[in-house]
């Protein structure tokens, strides 16, 4: 039965709240690390699993969230994942130690594997496929490109005015009120079919992701030569490679094989996959740019992302219209051609840089481009898939475009590095062959060297969007909605 215009509406309020704080508690934490680090005497090597705990429970266990969802209750499961995420926010926020606040941040990746694809699941059985859901995933799609930018925001405000403890407690009052509110307003609702949880692809997807994940990270902080890096790409490779047989053979697999005959929803994936590689690597390095070359405060980075949300709010506005009127494909590569275009301009930046000049323009492109790829990636990522399989579908365009992200940040943070390392190295070398201070010559080198290793990494992030590009025009079906349901319901996925 068809909900009342008014409690669909407040539902999708109630979910977008609840995606805020989970996009936002990514970038949020940024900020607060120095303060972090200080407070519970956070060694060097270990202050960058305050974010890799988050990202390696979280893609780790978007799939398995998904289908529990499916199976177990889409409103019962994110209910679930809501209070997971409540307790370990407010275990982060009073962490007395290094450990605790790391098992703490696991623990909020967890809530949020559970919570992000039951929210989009309970949006997709929420509205009709066609204008409507376009219109309530272009809101989901503006809250998640301006996540990333107001979760700075909000962290250099809290940090410099109050206490990092704050970009964890900030999330119980909002977790808190649509935890009471979502049994008033949010109807239950499961997938048609088998009960059972496939055990086998659930532990080889999730320990698959899990290691892929960890080896990206240890790449990124250890090198791809490293040991353990090594071990756990190679145990990603053979865990997911095994559950692609079990999820062949088995009756109720976790990951359906077949629903990749759905070309658009595989075009969307390959497409999410690519825009992660490239969006969360451009936040990554132009925050460092704002703050280790252009040296502004953790407020001052804050402030000038505000332009980029405003820009991505209006965007994402828009291109739910436009993909009612036109379709998902036009609209998406119109926002990857805008991405390509922010992340060229992002390629001139400079050691004397200012924000109008240096970063404006990349930021109006991006957003546009943020704007027009992130809500018709989400809707060709759940077109004409059956209410069914609304938690899986979910959960595999979540999945997509983390992983996507800890591969873009995890291959350019190397180039990156590579680049900055050469460039110092170099000078130092050619100090010391003049009789020079060394140390001196390394100091002077450091910001044209950073600047050096951001413009490469841009450079090979246009490279990814070019290839979503072209996944975007040569993959994705140009059908209507009613169109792909249609094939799909007859092909059984």
């Amino acid at each position: 039965m068809t909900q009342p215009d008014s409690r669909r509406w407040i539902v999708l309020t109630l979910l977008s709240l609840t995606q805020f704080i989970l996009v936002i508690d990514v970038s949020i934490v940024n900020v607060a690390l120095a303060d972090i680090q200080t407070a519970l005497d956070f060694s060097q090597e270990n202050l960058q699993w305050i974010l890799s705990a988050y990202t390696l429970t979280f893609g780790g266990l978007l799939l398995l969230g998904g289908r529990m969802a499916d199976i177990f209750g889409r409103r019962r499961v994110f209910l679930i994942g809501l209070v997971v995420f409540i307790v370990g926010s407010a275990l982060c926020g009073f962490a007395q130690s290094e450990l605790m606040l790391i098992l703490a941040r696991a623990l909020q990746g967890v809530g949020g594997a559970i919570i992000s694809p039951g929210a989009l699941s309970i949006l997709m059985t929420t509205f009709d496929e066609g204008a409507e859901r376009n219109k309530a995933l272009g809101i989901w799609g503006a809250i998640a490109g301006v996540g990333g930018a107001v979760g700075v925001l909000a962290g250099g405000f809290l940090v410099e005015y109050l206490s990092w403890r704050w970009v964890f407690l900030v999330n119980l009052p909002i977790g808190l009120a649509v935890l009471f509110l979502v049994p008033r307003f949010v109807r239950e609702s499961r997938g048609e079919g088998s009960s059972r949880l496939d055990l086998g692809g659930s532990f080889t997807i999730t320990g698959g992701l899990a290691a892929l994940i960890y080896g990206l990270t240890r790449a990124e902080t250890d090198g791809w030569g490293d040991t353990i890096t090594i071990v756990m790409l190679a145990l990603a490779a053979v865990l997911i490679l095994g559950s692609i047989a079990i999820e062949a053979t088995v009756k109720d697999p976790l990951l359906p094989l077949a629903i990749f005959r759905n070309r658009t929803l595989t075009g969307a994936n390959v497409v999410g996959f690519l825009l992660g590689a490239s969006i969360f690597a451009m936040f990554f390095f132009i925050s460092l740019y704002m703050q280790q070359v252009l040296r502004f405060s953790a407020l001052g980075v804050g402030t000038r992302y505000l332009l980029f949300a405003l820009v991505i709010i209006f965007a994402a506005a828009a291109s739910q219209a436009l993909v009612t009127r036109f379709g998902v494909r036009p609209v998406l590569a119109a926002g990857m051609l805008f991405l390509i275009a922010g992340l060229a301009y992002f390629t001139q930046i400079d050691v004397d840089g200012t924000y109008p000049r240096d970063l404006v323009p990349g930021f109006i492109l991006a957003g546009i481009g943020l704007g027009f790829s992130f809500v018709p990636v989400s809707i060709a990522a759940l077109q004409g898939v059956q209410p069914r399989m609304a938690g899986v579908a979910s959960g595999l365009i979540n999945t997509s475009q983390q992983v996507g992200g800890a591969v873009g940040i995890a291959i350019l943070s190397t180039i990156a590095t590579s680049t900055t390392t050469g460039k110092v190295d170099n000078a130092v070398a050619a100090a010391a062959a003049a009789g020079n201070d060394p140390q001196a010559a390394a100091q002077a080198a450091l910001p044209q060297g950073l600047v050096d290793g951001f413009v490469n990494a841009f450079t090979v992030g246009i490279g990814m969007a070019v290839v979503g590009l072209v996944c975007t025009l040569f993959i994705i079906r140009k059908v209507s909605a009613k169109e792909a349901a249609a094939a799909h319901a007859a092909a059984g996925v």
